[in-house]
C-alpha cells in the first residue's frame, strides 16, 4: 500500500474514532451492508445476525470495530462512504467525509432539532396520520423505498410502533428538520407544525430563509409529554405572527446537514421503539387501514371492471386458472387485485401468505414493480424485486424471506430451486409460496424455464396423490394463476390437435379451466378498440443490378469449391443449407468448404437484407464482415510475426494493407479478392436511388399519411425480423427530412441479449427509449419482436408488420399495441414473399384457438379433469426418460480424453481437462498452454456490462484469426470464456462433432475454483 493510501484510511479511520458514537444511531446497518462488497460474506452475516439479535447500535459496533482493524482492499474508503449516501444514511456519510464535515455551529443546531423533537415524540406518536405522510416523505426523499417498507413491515404491530420508526429513520438524512416540517404542512397537519414552531400554521412566509444556528426554536427545559396525556385542543383561530419560527416553519432549509445527536443524550426514540425485526403481519387492524387509506391516501385505487372481475372468479375463490385476455385489457391489474385478495385472507386466517410474479423478460421486473404492484399494494404488504439486473447483490432466499410479493425472472426461481436441489445452498421450495403468477404464461411449454418450475410442481402433485391415499401429510402446493393475451394452436393445423394444445397449456399450469370474456364482452370490446386492418403489397418488380452482381459472385464462389444447393439465392433455404454445408465441412477439417460456405451465407444475408431495407445496407453488411476478417487473420499473422521477429505490424482495411501483405490460405485469399475486386462496383450500384426497394416506398407512404393525416400526434411501431433492420430503418427515417417535416421522430429499439455481429441494447438504453416514447419525445419505435410481448409501450396509432410475420400469438400481441382511437395495422411486403398467405394463415389460426378454448371450456369435468391428469403423467415422464437419456449419453472417460479444435484451421486448443465454470453456465479456460494459442481484439459490439461479468473484448485464433469466445472480467479476473459453436468436438474414439450450446455437450466439467485460479493463470 502507498504512503497516501495508508494516510487516507488512517485519516478515515480517525473520524471513525472521533464520531463513533453518532455513526451508532445514524447508520441502518442492514441497508448498506448490501453495498459493502469488500468486506467477506461471512463478515456480513455476522454482522447481519448481531442486528438482528442485538440491534442496529451493536452491530454497527462490530462494522466500526471491523473497518478500523481489518486489513481491506484498496478503495474501501470510498466505496464506504457511498455505501452510506446510497443506502439512505446521508447524515452518517458526511461525518466520515472529511470535505463535508459539519462544523461546530451546524451540529449545535441540528442537536437542538433533535432534543425538540424527542420532547415532542410523544403527541407526534399519537395524531400523526402515517399514510398521506409516509408517501410525502418518500417523495421528498426523506425516506427511502428500503425505508417505507420496513415501516409498512412494522405497521403491522400498530400505528404507534410505525410512526416511531419513522421518526428514527427521518433523523438519519440530512435537511430532515425542514423537510418534515414540509411535510406536516403539505399534509395539512397544522398543529403539529404548531408544535415544532410555536407559531400559526397559516402564516406564510413568502421568502425562503437559510436556516442558521442562530435560527433554530430554543429548546427549554420542559419536561416530555406523557405518552397517556391527551393532546389538547387548539384555538381555531389563528393570528398574523411574524416570528423567527414561522420562517423556519415555511422555509426551505438549505443546510447541509439538519440533525445530530449530541453525545450522551438519552433518545426517546430508541427507548420507544427497541429492536423489533419481525416482518410478520397481523389482521387486527386491516379494515381499519382500508377505510383510512381511502380517505387520506393519494395513492390509487384497485377496482376492476365488471369483465375483468368475471374473469378472476374462479382465482378469487383459490382456483388455479389461465386467464386469457387481449393486450391492453388490464390482466395485470387483475393479478394484482387477486394477489391482494389471496393475501387479505391469509392474513385474516392467520395462514402464511407469500405470492411470487413470474415474468420472462428481464424489463418486466421494474415494469410490474413501479406500474402495479407497488403502487397498489405498497401500503399493507412488503414488495420486492429481482432479476438478472438488479444490482444490489442478495441472495435470492432472503428477498423471499422478506418479501409478501416478489417479482422476479423465472430463470432466477429455476435457479434457486436447482440449488436447493443440488444441496448447494439453501435455495428456495414451491411450498414458501401460496400464490404463482405467471407472465405470458404460453410459454409454459417444452423446455421452457416456466414449464421447468410447473413440472416440479405436478411431481408434487402426483406425489401428494399418493400420500393423501396413504393417509399421510402431504406438501402444500401454490396457487397458480396464468396470465396470456394468447395462448396460440402450437403446430396445430387441425382443430382437435388445438383443443389438444389448449388442454396441455392447461395441464402444464395445473388449471381448473381458461377463462375468457363472455357476459361482459360488449365492455370489454369498449375497452379494446379493434384496429382497422391494411394490406401494402409492392408487386411491381424493380431492376436490381445489385443483387444480379451479388448472385454474380456468389456463382463464382459456388463453381470454386464445386458446391451446387437446390435452394435459390437469398432465401431461407439457402441460408440453411450453408449452415450445414459449414458444420460438415468443419467436421470433416475441411477448410476449404467451410470457409466457402460462410462466405456464401454472409452474401445471402445481404440478398436478404436488400429485398427488405436498402442495397446500401446490405453493402454495408459485406464491407462490415470482409474488414472484421481482414482484421482478425492480420491481428493473427501480426502476433505470430512479432513472436517470430520482436516486431509489430499495422494495417488498413481491406484492399488497403499495403505493409504486409497476409500469407493467407488459397481460399482466404480467393474470397477477399473476389470481394475487393468487386467493392466499388458493388459501392456505386448501393449508391443509386433509382432502384430504391419498393415496399420502402409502400412503406414511405404509409408513415407519411399516417403522420400527416394526425398533425404530429400519431404513435407507432414498425415490426421488423432483424437487429439490423431495426436499426437501418430507423437511420432511413432519421436521414430523409421529408419525415422530419410531418413530425416524426424515430428510434430503433432492439433486444438486450449478446450478439457479437450487432451491438444490443441495454436495458437501461431499452429504457430510456420505452420511456421518451410514452413522453412524446419519439413518436415511432422500429423493433424487433422484443416489442411484441410484455413490454409497456404506451398505444399506438399505427403498428407496420414489414415483411415480417410469424405465428398467431406474434400477430395478436402486435396488433395488440394498435389501442388507440381509429387506430391502423399495416402488413407491408412483396407480392411473392408468402407473408400475406402467412397472415391469412395466422387469422384461421387465431379463430381455430378461440373455438378451441370454448370446447375445453365446455368440456364435461370428469373428462377434463382425466385428459388433464393423462397429461401431467405425460409430461412428468417425458421429463425422466430425459433425464435418464442424458445420463446414458454423459462422458464416461475422462475430461482430458476429449479435445477442442479450431473449426476453421484444426489447430488443437484444448482438452476438457482445461475447462472450468463459473455458476454453471460460462466456460473458462485459464491455463497456460491455451493463453499462448490465442490472442484478444477489440470488438466494439462485445463491449458491454452485464449484472455479473463484463465482455472486454474477443478472443481470436493466433493460427487464423476464428474467433473463439469473449474475453470476460468476473470477480475482477480476466477470463477467456470459451463459445463452443467456434470449435469441433472430438472425443476419444468418436467422431467429430459440432454443438451449438454447452447444454448439448454430454460432459460435465467443474466449478470454477478460485483458490486454485493462481495455480491455472502464469498471473501472480
Amino acid at each position: 500500500m502507498s504512503s497516501s493510501g495508508y494516510s487516507t484510511e488512517e485519516s478515515f479511520r480517525y473520524l471513525i474514532s472521533c464520531f463513533r458514537s453518532r455513526l451508532k444511531r445514524y447508520i441502518k446497518v442492514e441497508s448498506t451492508l448490501d453495498y459493502l462488497h469488500f468486506l467477506p460474506r461471512d463478515v456480513r452475516d455476522q454482522i447481519r445476525n448481531k442486528a438482528l439479535f442485538s440491534g442496529d447500535s451493536e452491530a454497527v459496533e462490530l462494522l466500526l470495530t471491523t473497518l478500523e482493524k481489518e486489513n481491506l482492499p484498496r478503495g474501501w474508503t470510498r466505496t464506504f462512504v457511498v455505501a452510506l449516501q446510497e443506502s439512505g444514511n446521508t447524515l452518517a456519510a458526511r461525518y466520515v467525509n472529511p470535505t463535508d464535515l459539519p462544523s461546530p455551529s451546524e451540529e449545535n443546531a441540528l442537536d437542538e432539532c433533535f432534543e425538540l423533537l424527542t420532547i415532542l415524540q410523544p403527541a407526534v406518536v399519537k395524531s400523526l396520520p402515517l399514510d398521506g405522510v409516509l408517501d410525502k416523505c418518500v417523495a421528498l426523499d426523506l425516506l427511502t423505498d428500503e425505508d417505507r417498507n420496513r415501516i409498512i413491515a412494522i405497521r403491522t404491530h400498530g400505528d404507534a410502533s410505525a410512526v416511531r420508526e419513522l421518526l428514527k429513520r427521518i433523523v438519519q438524512k440530512e435537511n430532515w428538520f425542514s423537510t418534515f416540517l414540509t411535510v406536516l404542512r403539505e399534509t395539512e397537519n397544522q398543529k403539529l407544525v404548531e408544535e415544532f414552531t410555536g407559531t400559526n400554521c397559516f402564516e406564510s412566509s413568502t421568502e425562503t430563509k437559510i436556516l442558521s444556528p442562530e435560527d433554530v426554536p430554543e429548546v427549554k427545559e420542559t419536561p416530555p409529554v406523557a405518552t397517556d396525556q391527551p393532546i389538547p385542543e387548539e384555538d381555531n383561530q389563528y393570528m398574523e405572527n411574524n416570528s423567527l419560527e414561522s420562517s423556519i416553519a415555511n422555509s426551505s432549509i438549505t443546510l447541509e446537514s439538519d440533525t445530530s445527536l449530541a453525545e450522551g443524550s438519552v433518545s426517546c426514540l430508541d427507548e420507544s421503539l427497541g429492536h423489533n425485526s419481525n416482518m410478520g403481519s397481523d389482521s387486527g387492524t386491516m379494515g381499519n387501514e382500508e377505510n383510512r387509506v381511502e380517505r387520506s391516501s393519494p395513492e390509487p385505487e384497485l377496482q376492476l371492471r365488471p369483465y375483468q372481475m368475471e374473469v378472476s372468479q374462479p382465482a378469487l375463490e383459490g382456483k388455479n386458472i389461465i386467464i386469457c385476455l387481449p393486450t391492453g385489457s388490464g390482466k395485470t391489474r387483475v393479478a394484482v387485485y387477486i394477489a391482494k385478495d389471496h393475501l387479505d385472507k391469509k392474513r385474516k386466517a392467520s395462514e402464511p401468505g407469500k405470492v411470487i410474479v413470474l415474468v420472462n423478460k428481464v424489463p418486466l421486473v421494474e415494469q410490474l414493480f413501479r406500474k402495479e404492484f407497488n403502487p397498489y399494494l405498497k401500503k399493507w404488504y412488503n414488495i420486492k424485486r429481482i432479476s438478472g439486473d438488479t444490482q444490489l447483490k442478495i441472495s435470492f432466499p432472503e428477498v423471499v424471506k422478506f418479501g409478501d410479493v416478489i417479482i422476479s425472472t423465472a430463470q432466477i426461481l429455476e435457479n434457486s430451486l436447482l440449488n436447493s436441489e443440488k444441496g448447494e445452498d439453501a435455495g428456495v421450495q414451491l411450498s414458501d409460496f401460496s400464490l404463482i403468477i405467471i407472465d405470458e404464461c404460453h410459454h409454459t411449454n417444452k423446455e421452457a424455464v416456466y414449464n421447468n418450475i410447473m413440472r416440479r410442481y405436478l411431481e408434487q402433485k402426483l406425489r401428494n396423490n399418493k400420500l393423501k391415499k396413504a393417509n399421510q401429510p402431504v406438501i402444500p402446493l401454490p396457487q397458480i394463476l396464468g396470465l396470456t393475451a394468447s395462448p396460440g394452436v402450437g403446430e396445430a393445423k387441425k382443430q382437435a390437435k388445438a383443443e389438444e394444445h389448449i388442454l396441455k397449456i392447461c395441464a402444464n399450469l395445473d388449471a381448473f379451466t381458461i377463462k375468457t370474456v363472455k357476459e361482459n364482452m360488449a365492455q370489454l370490446k369498449d375497452q379494446i378498440k379493434e384496429p382497422c386492418k391494411k394490406l401494402e403489397i409492392a408487386d411491381d418488380p424493380r431492376e436490381d443490378p445489385f443483387k444480379e452482381k451479388i448472385l454474380e459472385i456468389m456463382t463464382k464462389i459456388q463453381t470454386f469449391c464445386q458446391m451446387t444447393p437446390m435452394s435459390d439465392f437469398g432465401t431461407q433455404p439457402y441460408e440453411q443449407w450453408a449452415i450445414l454445408m459449414e458444420k460438415k465441412a468443419a467436421k470433416e477439417g475441411n477448410h476449404k468448404d467451410r470457409v466457402c460456405a460462410e462466405h456464401l451465407r454472409k452474401y445471402n444475408e445481404a440478398l436478404q437484407i436488400n429485398d427488405t431495407i436498402r442495397m446500401i445496407d446490405a453493402y454495408n453488411h459485406l464491407e462490415t464482415f470482409y474488414n472484421d476478417e481482414e482484421e482478425k487473420k492480420f491481428a493473427a499473422l501480426s502476433d505470430s510475426d512479432e513472436d517470430d521477429n520482436g516486431s509489430d505490424h499495422d494495417g488498413d482495411k481491406v484492399g488497403h494493407n499495403k505493409k504486409k501483405p497476409l500469407e493467407l490460405h488459397e481460399t482466404d485469399k480467393f474470397l477477399m479478392d473476389l470481394f475487393i475486386d468487386n467493392k466499388k462496383g458493388l459501392k456505386k450500384l448501393a449508391e443509386k436511388s433509382e432502384y430504391e426497394n419498393e415496399k420502402l416506398i409502400k412503406l414511405r407512404n404509409t408513415i407519411m399519411e399516417q403522420y400527416t393525416r394526425t398533425e404530429g400526434s400519431a404513435r407507432g411501431i414498425i415490426f421488423t425480423k432483424t437487429r439490423q433492420s431495426a436499426y437501418a430503418l430507423s437511420q432511413w427515417i432519421i436521414e430523409n427530412e421529408k419525415f422530419a417535416e410531418v413530425g416524426v421522430k424515430a428510434h430503433h429499439l432492439i433486444g438486450a441479449g449478446h450478439s457479437s455481429e450487432f451491438k444490443p441494447m441495454t436495458q437501461n438504453e431499452q429504457k430510456e427509449v420505452i420511456s421518451k416514447f410514452r413522453t412524446g419525445k419519439i413518436n415511432l419505435l422500429i423493433a424487433t419482436t422484443v416489442a411484441e410481448e410484455g413490454l409497456d409501450i404506451k398505444e399506438c396509432n399505427i403498428v407496420i408488420r414489414y415483411g415480417l410475420v410469424t405465428n398467431e400469438i406474434a400477430m395478436v400481441q402486435a396488433r395488440g399495441r394498435a389501442r388507440a382511437n381509429e387506430s391502423t395495422y399495416v402488413l407491408v411486403g412483396d407480392v411473392d414473399s408468402g407473408v400475406f398467405e402467412r397472415e391469412t394463415v395466422n387469422d384461421f389460426r387465431e379463430k381455430m384457438m378461440y373455438k378451441a378454448i370454448e370446447r375445453v371450456q365446455n368440456m364435461e369435468r370428469n373428462e377434463y379433469d382425466h385428459k388433464i391428469l393423462e397429461l401431467q403423467i405425460q409430461s412428468v415422464m417425458e421429463k425422466k426418460m430425459k433425464a435418464k437419456k442424458i445420463i446414458a449419453k454423459q462422458f464416461k472417460d475422462e475430461l482430458s480424453s476429449i479435445n477442442f479444435l479450431c473449426k476453421n484451421c484444426n489447430v488443437v486448443a484444448c482438452s476438457g481437462n482445461m475447462i472450468h465454470v463459473i455458476e454453471g453456465m460460462h466456460h473458462v479456460n485459464m491455463t497456460k498452454e491455451f493463453k499462448k494459442l490465442y490472442i484478444v481484439r477489440e470488438n466494439k459490439a462485445l463491449n458491454m456490462k452485464f449484472a455479473d461479468y463484463q465482455t472486454n473484448g474477443e478472443i481470436i485464433c493466433k493460427t487464423c484469426g476464428q474467433a473463439w469466445g469473449t474475453m470476460m472480467v468476473h470477480k475482477s479476473l480476466d477470463l477467456p470464456c470459451l463459445k463452443i459453436r467456434n470449435f469441433v468436438v472430438v472425443f476419444k474414439d468418436s467422431p467429430k462433432k459440432q454443438y451449438k450450446k454447452w447444454v448439448e455437450l454430454p460432459a460435465k466439467f467443474p466449478q470454477l475454483n478460485y483458490s486454485e485460479y493462481y495455480n491455472l493463470s502464469e498471473d501472480d
